[in-house]
């Protein structure tokens, strides 16, 4: 994005150097005017009462590295000029006092030559205090998003001749198929009615690659929306429309990677600003799909005791895939850039949280850097880093309090539950010896002892990379509530992918990511079924939706479920109860994978102290009086609670 400056600034320019500038070398009565623009001043604004008061500028302009900087402004300082190694990009070390007033002001460059260039920076006054920007926790319910598949609201952005990809084919699953940032928005009134009270969407920031574009993670602009979603505007809508309807947007966002057609690639600034830089620029010629790019994805290289050099290097600083450059976060300057790119977006947006991706692939020294400048600044807010592992060892590692052996701290508050997922998935699925499936959730859940806060933890069944429920647990209606039930239940955060709640599949090439990120039924022109209307969709889907819309609107306003103990039995007799208690609420989530009707007798849970209550089935209404046994009909969930 190109920043404009100050056109009034013949005269006022001169003044302005040589009555505040005391410090240039120049002689400004020689200086004369430049009409060009700036290339890129980054971060593109600022704000004054910030809790760190100091601020990198990146400017990006051709030999702008031969220039002296000025800035005339109070409580404003240049404390450093930094050189890169091109020519075109000086970084600015600037100091922003406590006393300093929201405003404009120009920032002047003096050439060698004598000429001047200026470029006209706005520090803003912020919306609300840093103590008011609340995260996502246990108490929300998280509705992710891939949103090129989602609703295309706006058929004239679908197209952009400005940009490499310039197709639209919803028949390839790998192609861009029009869905956009209105169309989330056209969705938040079905996505809150549904129970949700936050929404993530995958990335949707500039990706301006020749294919692939559509899924977000590989960036090629820090500060744009991609136009195909688009505009700033429509992003700052979405997170208002949510807001007006009491819900949190989480920002998707990408610190290992950028995508190979980034600006930056085209005129590094440093010999280090990414990763194998001097391979990529000895090859950048015959740079494809195959090219070494030196990564070898061992991320337990970040806590194994006994790893090499060489491998902690593999993952750390190898290119995720040769089409997305691996940035290097141990050089300052991508360092600061990368931060305050994220307060940036906070403050834009007023977000709800940041979802890292690719977690244990960057510095992992950075990245405890990186969550601590935010948590810093918002001690309030909560990031999710993506641990793509089933070792609940390697999760619980980067969660924010963990005793790790090595002194590691994060500042990381959440990570993703792949542990869980699995076990979830594995134990429904099983069939029934000795109760072996519901032990895998049983035990699963034990685990909870390693993890610093289990509450704090985000639990998901399916997203964006992995499978759909629905073709998980083989296309059976029960076992998907059960799953979904559960999930629900636990003291986590739960997170459901678009279209699990109306049974969307990959069944035909299971793992798919085509498929995974289906278009949602109803959100395209020409869909004859519509999933926000119920138009089309067969018995069981309405059933799906309508059962994780009763779960989730009473979980919206269950303190025992969002905050409460929390106590389970070994399963028994192929059943599986655990109960979530606050105060007088209890929950109790029983599974039952019996095909027969059977009677549990009650007095095995008579700790939990329900005996004689009168509890109610959330899901269809009915009434249950708490005490000797309990008849369950048929196989699936049952959930139960005693506030009515």
């Amino acid at each position: 994005m190109k920043h404009f400056r100050n056109i009034f600034l013949v005269l006022s320019v001169i003044v302005f150097i040589s009555c505040n500038n005391t410090e240039t070398k120049k002689d400004v009565s020689e200086v004369s005017v430049s009409n060009t623009f700036l290339e890129r001043v980054e971060p593109l604004h600022w704000w004054v009462n910030m809790k760190n008061t100091s601020l990198q500028l990146l400017v990006k302009e051709e030999n702008i590295g031969q220039s002296e900087p000025s800035i005339s402004y109070p409580g404003v300082t240049i404390k450093k000029v930094n050189k890169a190694k091109s020519n075109n990009y000086l970084f600015l070390d600037l100091d922003i006092d406590a006393t300093t007033k929201s405003g404009k002001f120009d920032i002047t460059f003096i050439f060698d030559d004598q000429t001047t260039k200026t470029h006209t920076y706005e520090l803003k006054q912020r919306q609300k205090t840093a103590d008011e920007y609340v995260g996502f926790n246990s108490t929300d319910a998280i509705y992710l998003i891939t949103p090129d598949r989602f609703t295309n609201a706006d058929e004239s952005n679908d197209i952009n001749k400005n940009l490499k990809e310039t197709t639209i084919d919803r028949t390839d699953g790998y192609k861009r198929h029009g869905g956009d940032l209105q169309g989330i928005i056209n969705g938040i009134d079905y996505i809150a009615d549904l129970g949700f009270t936050t929404v993530w969407p995958t990335p949707v920031l500039e990706n301006n690659m020749y294919q692939g574009s559509y899924h977000g993670y590989a960036i090629t602009d820090y500060y744009s929306v991609d136009p195909r979603f688009g505009n700033l505007s429509d992003y700052k809508n979405l997170a208002d429309k949510l807001r007006e309807k009491g819900m949190k947007l989480i920002m998707d966002q990408v610190a290992n990677h950028c995508g190979l057609e980034h600006w930056w690639m085209k005129d590094l600034p440093f010999e280090d600003w990414v990763n194998h830089q001097k391979n990529y620029e000895d090859n950048i010629e015959n740079w494809n799909y195959k090219t070494n790019i030196n990564s070898n994805h061992r991320r337990t290289t970040n806590q194994d005791l006994y790893a090499s050099e060489s491998d902690r290097k593999g993952n750390n600083e190898g290119w995720f895939v040769a089409t997305m450059p691996d940035l290097n976060q141990r050089n300052p300057f991508m360092a600061n850039y990368i931060i305050q790119n994220s307060i940036w977006w906070i403050e834009t947006l007023g977000l709800g949280g940041i979802r890292q991706d690719t977690y244990p692939y960057p510095d992992k020294d950075f990245m405890a850097n990186w969550a601590g400048a935010i948590m810093e600044e918002y001690p309030n807010f909560s990031i999710v880093g993506e641990e793509w592992s089933y070792n609940p060892l390697l999760v619980g590692y980067w969660q924010t309090g963990a005793d790790n052996k090595d002194g590691y701290e994060s500042n990381l508050k959440s990570t993703m539950d792949f542990p869980m997922q699995k076990a979830i998935i594995e134990g429904i699925n099983e069939e029934e010896s000795w109760d072996k499936g519901l032990v895998k959730l049983y035990e699963g859940l034990a685990n909870d002892f390693y993890y610093a806060t289990p509450k704090d933890i985000m639990i998901f069944l399916d997203n964006h990379d992995k499978s759909r429920l629905f073709t998980e647990v083989k296309e059976d209606v029960v076992n998907a509530k059960m799953a979904l039930s559960y999930m629900l239940m636990l003291p986590r955060i739960p997170q459901i992918y678009y279209g699990t709640e109306i049974l969307m599949d990959d069944t035909a090439n299971p793992g798919d990511h085509g498929l995974i990120r289906t278009d949602f039924p109803g959100g395209f022109k020409g869909d004859k079924i519509n999933a926000f209307t119920g138009l089309g969709l067969t018995d069981d889907q309405k059933s799906m939706q309508d059962f994780v819309s009763k779960v989730l609107n009473y979980r919206k306003n269950s303190d025992a479920i969002q905050d409460g103990k929390t106590i389970h039995f070994a399963p028994f007799m192929n059943t599986y109860f655990l109960f979530r208690i606050k105060n007088d609420e209890t929950v109790v989530h029983i599974i039952n994978k019996n095909e027969k009707p059977i009677i549990i007798d009650l007095k095995r849970y008579k700790e939990v102290g329900l005996d004689g209550k009168k509890l109610k089935n959330i899901v269809t209404g009915e009434e249950f009086l708490w005490n000797d046994a309990i008849q369950l009909s048929e196989k699936g969930s049952v959930i139960l609670t005693t506030k009515f």
